[in-house]
């Protein structure tokens, strides 16, 4: 698949979002994956939200995607680590 196959212009505004058990630094971990791939978050381009229960935390990061390549990375890291359940 190339870029001319995604239906995304870029650069442009995505979100990320990541869930797992909540624990103390979940958000983190999610943002240092992130970080591995974006150069700079802006203010307020991350955002947490717990479960009705409280068990697992939904944390969604904002940021300017630059590739289709980027976000297959991002996707990809995300995966590979056990404490992530779900992204979307």
């Amino acid at each position: 698949m190339t870029e001319q196959d995604t239906l995304f212009e870029f650069p442009c505004r995505f979100s990320v979002k990541a869930m797992g058990l909540a624990t103390a630094d979940f958000d983190l971990l999610v943002v240092e994956i992130v970080n591995r791939h974006v150069s700079n978050l802006g203010e307020g381009a991350v955002t947490v939200r717990p479960s009705r229960g409280g068990k697992y935390l939904s944390v969604t990061v904002t940021f300017e995607a630059r590739s289709k390549a980027q976000l297959d990375a991002i996707y990809q890291d995300l995966s590979a680590d056990d404490r992530v359940l779900v992204s979307l």
